[in-house]
């Protein structure tokens, strides 16, 4: 939920500033792009080199350089534009002061006062400080400005005093701002199963029978889901794309027993479950346990139906669960897929029909959705990405208005 996130760090004038460094670094691990403001007095207790080699960006604290034979200054109306998130941490007693009264006198407290996006502030301070009713008062103003407050630990402070007043850590820091983040999402507190990738089938222990799907548009979906706030539990078949993110649930599977298996597992808890695998429709009756050699004449090979894993789920989903499916069609697409809509208990049928520039492995796709009054709405060609989205777009306007 961060990654692309543009964030602003105001750091201030605190013992605390040392922790702000491994702040950055964690915001960049979570695909963050980060600038970096300092108050005067931050600069005493952390480098803006260290901070601008972290970042990769400039670190400012001054309106201007006044080194600077162009006048060049900086824009603290832009910095409080550009950013999509501020945090100040560590925001101190005075900075707390500053920001409740509107007093402008450094680049900081510019660039806060511009900012359009929202801010948190994560205080440091000794306790009697922090317990002082002034700062209490200060807190729950820029609250109800609409700041957001990370609360402060207690523990040993720099004063040798035990109490309230302590930074969070860094990591606490990230996982507030991510269950923050989340709580606005439309799939938060939702569970959504997920699969994709193809299924093998095995003839004997090298050879099998499968097909070309790459997993590119279940994964989209996973990741996409997961952007929107769900918890995704994602069923992969093999040689299949996986996640990058890590908060997905990732199961592996190989055959089409095993990816049943594992979705019936899960469907229980799920609220909206997804199923865009390519599930091979037979197995082999009988596997060789050695590799098949050649004889002159071609094996004959029986084979026997795979379960439909849709059709089962459908057949046990309850009224509080979303079901979709996905339909490959080469010829009678929309005939097909309704039909296959309805037989299965589906609340909405999400028809692939594959072209050279969508279907099995290409980055594009072009589908057409079908919900149960068997009304269409058709998606143009675009990236796997974008039609997860809106996929899901449609799917919550649908299902969660």
């Amino acid at each position: 939920m961060l990654s692309g996130k543009k964030v602003l760090l105001g750091i201030t004038g605190s013992i605390a500033a040392y922790k702000s460094s491994f702040l950055v670094r964690l915001l960049i691990k979570h695909g963050a792009e980060v600038k970096v403001i300092l108050s005067p007095s931050a600069r005493a207790f952390v480098t803006p080199l260290t901070l601008a080699t972290l970042s990769k960006h400039p670190v400012l604290w001054e309106f201007y350089d006044p080194d600077d034979e162009e006048g060049k200054w900086n824009n603290h109306v832009d910095l409080g534009l550009w950013a999509d998130m501020m945090i100040i941490a560590p925001a101190t007693a005075s900075t707390l002061s500053k920001m409740v009264s509107g007093s402008c006198d450094n680049l900081l407290m510019g660039v806060y006062l511009s900012a359009k996006c929202p801010v948190y502030f994560a205080p440091a301070m000794d306790l009697d400080m922090f317990k002082h009713a002034s700062t209490q008062d200060n807190i729950k103003s820029l609250q109800s400005f609409g700041n957001t407050y990370i609360p402060t630990n207690s523990g040993e402070l720099a004063s040798g005093l035990i109490g309230e007043g302590r930074m969070a850590e860094p990591e606490e820091i990230i996982d507030f701002l991510l269950m923050d983040l989340q709580k606005g999402l439309p799939l938060n507190g939702k569970k959504v199963l997920i699969n994709a990738g193809p299924t093998y089938e095995a003839i004997d222990p090298v050879r099998f029978i499968g097909n070309h799907s790459s997993g590119k548009m279940g994964v989209a979906l996973a990741e996409a889901a997961h952007r929107m706030g769900a918890a995704v539990h994602l069923v992969v078949g093999p040689n299949s794309v996986v996640p990058t993110e890590k908060a997905i649930t990732v199961q592996y599977v190989v055959s089409a027993l095993e990816m049943k298996e594992a979705c019936d597992a899960a469907f229980k808890d799920a609220d909206m479950t997804i199923l865009a695998a390519a599930i091979a429709d037979y197995r082999p009756i009988n596997v060789a346990t050695q590799k098949i050699k050649k004889k002159g004449e071609a094996p004959v090979i029986e084979l026997v139906e795979n379960p439909d894993i849709l059709a089962g789920l459908g057949s046990i989903k309850n009224e509080n669960q979303v079901l979709i499916g996905f339909a490959l069609e080469t010829n009678n697409g929309i005939e097909n897929a309704i039909a296959k809509l309805h037989k299965k208990n589906c609340d909405l049928i999400v028809l692939n029909q594959p072209s050279e520039n969508s279907g099995f492995g290409a980055d594009t796709n072009k589908v057409t959705l079908i919900g149960k009054d068997e009304k269409q709405v058709e998606l143009s060609l675009k990236t796997k990405v974008e039609i997860a989205e809106e996929i899901l777009h449609h799917s919550i306007n649908t299902f969660y208005p």
